[in-house]
């Protein structure tokens, strides 16, 4: 009896991503920087092909075939945005150039015009430079106090100082859903009840979980989700912010031009209901239309399945990591099952700097991320200049994993020698 074994979800896939069968420094492509920006599966580069080579057209204004064909497949993506985060709304959802300009949006055309001198807005040590510049603006402009939740001993989100630091002088709390250098997972339900009772809204960043795990902003009840394109199969240049909609109704319009106006006089304009009233201009449409075909691809999966093999890959990264003298990862430990914490892992090793362990790891046709990946502040509070990282997809393999850590091995033995 032939026993034929399961393919890994990997295994399944690696056919749709043309990009990863190449060599790189004469080896073969072993792609560990998903974090930065995930790579697109022929679903998406065909999108983007089939509406420049058949419907090309601007999109709401014209009655022509073409027009109406593009502003079709325009709002259908939009659709499917919407179900991907379970919005209760199509119009819930706004197109961003990425996740910056999401939260850009948030800060100027809510933030501005709602916060004063005293009010409290909350952020994290380990945000993203993205939410935590906006926000910066924010209080220089408006006199708001900037408070930041710390870490906890396990290197997560401290619950319970968040618990002291919120208060009716909250307005605004703003946290990453999953930290791009520690892997945590923050308890972003908990936060938003705890936010939500003192009366504050709350803004979700989960670029470093939309493209990994179910996404239900019903259920989190956040006010604002944000989240790129580029980083859950999609082109770059498209990203998307979910907003309550009385929330998006009650704030004034962020950007002036096409599309966002209901009439236009010399002296005085009206602006369109949401979601137009925050999409100024000539939309990025095949964008939009690929990051549909992303959302399609990916659903089609099934983010339950790539949670679950992302999670066998985590307990593996990790363990095999550890077991390399030196190797110091940031952020919490992963249960046996891989589960605890997100596939990616930022370290150092020893007194090898990242960008030298990345440039000669990427002689292997390896490539990881070194430096402080957007997150100069956790970096500063970690006392730690800079880290590499790797950091896991689906179409990622132990193979590959394997190879990582056979390299890795053989660069630190370098250096070792060096420094020796």
């Amino acid at each position: 009896m032939t026993v034929t074994k399961e393919k890994t979800l990997a295994e399944k896939v690696r056919a749709d991503f043309p990009i990863l069968h190449q060599e790189v420094n004469g080896k073969p492509l072993v792609y560990l920087d998903n974090a930065a920006t995930s790579q697109k599966p022929l679903a998406v580069l065909n999108a983007i092909r089939d509406y420049y080579e058949e419907y090309n057209s601007n999109v709401h204004r014209g009655v022509h075939t073409l027009s109406a064909k593009a502003t079709d497949a325009y709002e259908a993506a939009r659709v499917k945005v919407a179900k991907f985060v379970n919005s209760a709304l199509t119009e819930e959802i706004i197109y961003t150039r990425n996740a910056s300009e999401a939260i850009n949006l948030v800060a100027y055309a809510w933030g501005m015009t709602n916060l004063q001198r005293g009010d409290e807005i909350i952020l994290t040590v380990m945000e993203h430079h993205s939410n935590l510049v906006p926000w910066q603006f924010v209080a220089q402009k408006t006199g708001a106090v900037l408070k930041f939740v710390e870490l906890n001993q396990n290197e997560e989100f401290d619950l319970e100082q968040f618990k002291k630091l919120v208060s009716d002088k909250t307005k605004l709390v703003a946290t990453v859903y999953v930290s791009n250098t520690l892997g945590c997972i923050n308890p972003v339900k908990e936060i938003c009840a705890i936010a939500h009772h003192y009366g504050a809204k709350v803004l979700i960043d989960a670029c470093q979980a939309a493209p990994h795990m179910p996404l239900n902003v019903q259920e989190i009840d956040c006010d604002w989700l944000v989240a790129s394109g580029h980083k859950m199969c999609g082109p770059t240049g498209i990203g998307f912010l979910y907003g309550k909609q009385n929330i998006l109704r009650a704030m004034p319009p962020f950007l002036g031009g096409g599309e966002m106006i209901a009439d236009v006089f010399l002296e005085r304009s009206t602006y369109a209901d949401i979601p137009h009233k925050f999409e100024a201009g000539t939309p990025a449409i095949a964008e939009a239309i690929a990051l549909g075909a992303a959302v399609d691809y990916l659903t089609n999966i099934g983010m339950d399945k790539i949670h679950a093999y992302e999670a066998e890959l985590t307990a593996y990264l990790c363990e095999k990591l550890q077991q390399i003298p030196d190797i110091r990862i940031y952020g919490p430990k992963p249960d046996q099952n891989g589960e605890g914490r997100a596939a990616l892992a930022a370290f150092t090793a020893g007194e090898v700097h990242p960008h030298d362990l990345s440039t000669m790891l990427d002689q292997s046709g390896i490539a990881i991320r070194s430096g402080h990946h957007c997150t100069q502040p956790l970096h500063r509070y970690l006392n730690v200049p800079s880290t590499a990282r790797a950091s896991l997809y689906f179409y990622n393999t132990r193979e590959e994993i394997d190879a990582f850590i056979a390299a890795l091995k053989e660069t630190i033995d370098f250096f070792g020698g060096m420094f020796g």
